[in-house]
């Protein structure tokens, strides 16, 4: 049979009060022993309803400006003694310390009070709970006897497992269990504030609330959850449940359309850019996005920076795709696009609000990095070659970088008319990328005289600026650094190239 306990007294201290009054009420008809302190204590009273205060219990007033209420042995030693061993019920006895078998509790808000833009440092110290989490962790550790409520989440809950005044052990080792997470995730956001700056912490704190347990995760045979927050980037408003590839799909597309300004339209396959393009209007940033790949498009992940149209809408429903993503969508617009009930569309929020740490899971641990934000402007290109890019040229250069930066290596990126035309994407050689980037373009009838290209490597050897060179490339973008430089940048000053250097590498593995 599982153990049973009888729930006589309970502790409360309750920052968010919110439906709080249903458990009151219920505990007072158990006829259960309410000790309080505070606001919470005030509250309590202003419902009628009987209770001790914590000055009664411990003879000794809250002191430091409300710092220090609740550390007191006479409201530890109720919650921590064990009632099955004779020396802790001795020396309750002793120093006349009722039996607290219930915690209530609800923590400052320190996470809000961070995000609060006016909260000075000052009032976010004030916002880091001691009493609060003393308590939760001190009725969890002895859940063999207490049962401890950690938040105003669990009220509700609370209410329903304590209908009859008593509770059995698998109950409170579960709410024991929601305690230990919550201060956990508590103490990493007060870590995490603390080392905001330090950027070479010996330790690393990482606490993410499950959002849902995922359909599955890369393929059938694997599960999957998602841990974290996804409502400040985007709001899902159609179709079926997103997925563990949809995710990292989306991630990839956010961080793409991160790095252009002017308006642009994305497409996305397994994570690489597929169709990429920069016009004035936002239809024929689709269709010539559309145009650079059009076969690796079906059932790929849009992307732009622009509100939808009903006109791009119509011409973006003539082919089947899994997720578009926009900031906002005309009414008429999205009627169209919704017209497919499991085709999943995303509004942005605040995608600014990404995370500058990435991490990665490797082998028993993570690896950890800054986010990739750099993005390279014409200020900072190196014009090595004779032959200088002209305008138009430079244009397409930075363009044809920035989706390199967004490509799996070795990566290689054709573009013209800030049109994507050709890519070449995750080869083991980066020859093999750029052959792949020029069959593309000419299966799509592209003619690569007066593209560019971009590398999101340096070239050891002229080999591939040859090979772009016969096939009409006359301007290149690369970031340097090897000690063969000169022999690809002789090769161009011989055939009237324009090459720049970033002298940024921009790998993604």
């Amino acid at each position: 049979m599982q153990e049973e306990k009888k729930i006589k007294t309970a502790f409360i201290s309750v920052f968010n009060k919110d439906n709080l009054d249903k458990l009151i009420k219920h505990l007072n008809s158990l006829n259960i022993e309410l000790i309080s302190t505070g606001g919470t204590e005030k509250y309590i009273r202003n419902l009628g309803i009987k209770v001790r205060s914590v000055q009664d219990l411990t003879n000794f007033p809250s002191i430091l400006g409300g710092r220090v209420k609740t550390l007191h042995p006479k409201i530890f030693g109720g919650i921590l003694n064990r009632r099955s061993k004779n020396a802790d019920q001795k020396e309750i006895l002793q120093f006349d310390i009722p039996n607290i078998d219930m915690v209530i509790v609800d923590l400052y808000p320190f996470q809000k009070t961070i995000q609060d833009e006016n909260s000075t440092e000052q009032d976010i110290i004030e916002k880091i709970d001691i009493g609060g989490i003393s308590l939760i962790r001190a009725a969890a550790k002895n859940y063999k006897d207490v049962l401890v409520v950690p938040s105003k989440d669990l009220y509700e809950l609370a209410l329903e497992k304590t209908k009859k005044g008593k509770t059995d052990i698998n109950t409170r080792k579960y709410f024991a269990k929601k305690a230990f997470d919550l201060s956990s995730s508590y103490d990493s956001v007060i870590y995490n504030w603390f080392d905001e700056s330090n950027k070479t912490s010996e330790k690393i704190n990482i606490s993410f609330s499950k959002l849902k347990k995922l359909r599955y995760g890369e393929n059938p045979h694997q599960s999957g959850s998602f841990y974290g927050d996804l409502n400040t980037v985007f709001t899902q408003i159609n179709g079926k449940d997103l997925s563990y590839n949809n995710l990292l799909d989306i991630d990839a597309a956010i961080n793409l359309i991160l790095d252009f300004e002017s308006t642009t339209f994305c497409i996305l396959k397994h994570n690489n850019p597929c169709g990429v393009a920069s016009k004035k209007a936002l239809l024929d940033c689709w269709n010539e996005a559309l145009a650079g790949d059009p076969i690796s498009a079906f059932g790929g992940v849009l992307i732009t920076n622009d509100i939808i149209d009903i006109k791009t809408a119509k011409k973006i429903n003539e082919l089947f795709f899994e997720i578009i993503i926009a900031p906002e969508y005309e009414t008429e617009a999205f009627k169209i696009l919704k017209t497919k009930k499991n085709r999943i569309i995303l509004k942005l929020n605040d995608i600014n609000n990404i995370s500058k740490l990435t991490f990665r899971s490797i082998l028993n641990g993570l690896l950890s990095q800054e986010r990739d934000v750099i993005i390279d402007s014409k200020k900072n290109l190196d014009k090595i070659t004779n032959i200088k890019p002209t305008k138009k040229q430079e244009s397409d250069l930075l363009f044809a970088n920035t989706i390199c930066k967004h490509t799996k290596s070795n990566a290689i990126v054709l573009v013209k008319d800030k049109q994507l035309i050709g890519i070449g994407c995750g080869q083991t050689s980066r020859i093999d990328a750029l052959k792949q980037a020029i069959n593309k373009a000419k299966s799509f009838g592209f003619n690569l005289d007066g593209a560019v290209m971009a590398s999101d490597a340096f070239f050891p050897f002229p080999d591939c600026v040859e090979i772009a060179f016969k096939e009409g490339i006359n301007a290149v973008i690369q970031p340097g650094g090897s000690i063969n430089d000169k022999l690809s940048i002789n090769y161009c000053n011989e055939n009237n190239m324009a090459m720049v250097l970033t002298n940024i590498r921009h790998f993604k593995h």
